[in-house]
């Protein structure tokens, strides 16, 4: 490195990290539904940045496949691809259920304490009505049990798989009963790991993990122009 010189990086987000980041929250939240049209100009007013930050988000979005992007046509956002939600709910199943395996078989009497107050949380944002909240708590459940099976960079690339399959849980998560028995599912969880009981918390996480893409038939006919 003698004689090398470097520039400091500035630790706030390029504006092509800003754009990705706005843009995928949008649409895996379905604020930007299936099929919708994307303009960069419009994106761009919209987010005060120029077209390149945007044409750049729009790349990395598409190779996640989460946009179309057609030259010479009109971009827009992906239809639901059953097939790719298939494919990250197994690797989910094949991560996720090793990791309370493991996490079972250590006993950690903290964490069990964070998840059970975590859990409290997310009660009383359901009870509130704040679905978004409810919703990023059902996140960081999750990322709390990677991090403490020391596995917490698996949950990044699950998250960037995951865009499908989350727009899937999008539209199951407002059907009755599904945030109750989310709440349910994660009691289960944590209540075989205060146990130490290994196999009842795979069996609890396969359950949760498990109960959108049952409900994609039903979720498809209701949704008809949502899916591919």
């Amino acid at each position: 490195m003698d004689g090398t010189s470097l520039a400091p990086i500035p630790s706030r987000p390029s504006a092509s990290e800003a754009a990705y980041v706005a843009l995928r929250r949008a649409i895996v939240s379905l604020e930007l539904p299936p099929g919708a049209r994307l303009s960069r100009q419009e994106l761009a007013a919209s987010l005060g940045v120029s077209q390149t930050p945007v044409r750049e988000a729009l790349i990395r979005l598409g190779e996640e496949g989460l946009v179309e992007v057609v030259p010479q046509s009109a971009t827009r956002v992906a239809r639901i691809d059953l097939h790719q939600c298939r494919e990250v709910a197994f690797l989910r199943l094949a991560v996720e259920c090793e990791v309370v395996r493991r996490l079972a078989e250590a006993g950690d009497a903290d964490l069990v304490g964070r998840l059970r107050a975590d859990h409290a949380h997310m009660r009383e944002q359901l009870a509130a009505g704040d679905m978004a909240g409810f919703s990023i708590g059902d996140a960081a459940f999750h990322a709390c049990l990677h991090e403490a099976a020391g596995v917490g960079g698996l949950r990044a690339l699950v998250v960037s798989r995951s865009g499908h399959l989350d727009r899937l849980r999008g539209l199951h998560l407002p059907q009755p009963g599904k945030p109750q028995a989310i709440l349910a599912q994660h009691a289960a969880v944590i209540d075989a790991l205060a146990e130490g009981e290994s196999l009842a918390a795979e069996a609890a996480m396969r359950a949760h993990l498990s109960g959108s893409l049952a409900e994609a038939p039903r979720l498809r006919v209701e949704f008809p122009n949502y899916f591919s």
